[in-house]
């Protein structure tokens, strides 16, 4: 907890709008999208999800190959609980759909399921995209399988199995230009996944990464990403950091207050 107190003051102090903000590729992004209005359809799609989720009361037994809940003392759980402890927040999801809009992303990679609300939120963003998306633990790709089935979201293809195994192969037989990190929030783990599929990117490649300030381990995993040498520009909204490798930009790294 003071992990989280003191590293949000640090962000608040160094963060920007804006105006503080002096290359014109992000300025634009940052004006155009991260502070833009949520598409009033997209946002009411995205909130019934969320609330049949959180109405859902089936009970699963968890596999958990990450690093393990702080919330859950128990591999039994509730689907609603699920949601309401790990689930996209409404803030976090309604960026994620204006990014996606705004440079039309339409071959997703997403590790790490969970429950399908995450995923669901990309399918909204753009129905015509082609979304992968990668989770360890059938019994919870089934209720994401459940949730796609109901709300239509026919664009999603749900693979089950180790990241160390489905990602390779993903990679090799689906083209991406979104990769979404949100399947284990441990610095070597994630390192692995991002030295794996960095090797699959274009100049167009873009990578979001979740809950960068989730811990201390995580946050030194995003200063070594953002040192890599073929990252040149990265934005850091506290929960989400986003990751480009434009040559033709400046190598420079952002903090923005959204």
């Amino acid at each position: 907890m003071w992990f989280k107190l003191k590293s949000y003051l640090i962000f608040l102090l160094k963060s920007n709008n804006q105006h503080g903000v002096h290359s014109p590729f992000i300025y634009i992004l940052v004006t155009e999208c991260f502070y833009k209005k949520t598409n009033s359809s997209k946002k009411a799609f995205f909130i019934k999800i969320k609330k049949w989720l959180i109405s859902n009361k089936k009970t699963i037994l968890v596999t958990d190959f990450g690093k393990g809940s702080k919330v859950f003392k128990s591999k039994k759980r509730k689907a609603c609980d699920i949601t309401k402890a790990a689930g996209i927040s409404t803030k976090k999801a309604l960026l994620l759909i204006r990014f996606i809009q705004y440079f039309n992303l339409s071959n997703i990679l997403e590790i790490g399921t969970s429950d399908g609300l995450g995923t669901s939120t990309m399918a909204i963003s753009n129905k015509n995209a082609t979304i992968t998306t990668l989770e360890r633990c059938k019994q919870i790709s089934a209720i994401a399988k459940e949730l796609f089935s109901k709300f239509q979201l026919n664009n999603i293809e749900v693979i089950v199995g180790t990241f160390k195994k489905t990602l390779p192969l993903t990679l090799k037989n689906h083209p991406t230009n979104l990769i979404y990190f949100d399947g284990n929030h441990q610095k070597t783990a994630t390192l692995e996944y991002f030295n794996i599929c960095i090797q699959k990117i274009t100049n167009e490649s873009i990578f979001i990464f979740d809950d960068i300030y989730r811990s201390k381990e995580m946050l030194e995993t995003w200063e070594i990403i953002k040192n890599h040498p073929k990252v040149t520009v990265t934005i850091n909204t506290y929960h989400l950091g986003f990751v480009f490798f434009r040559k033709e930009q400046t190598k420079q790294h952002f903090t923005i207050r959204v």
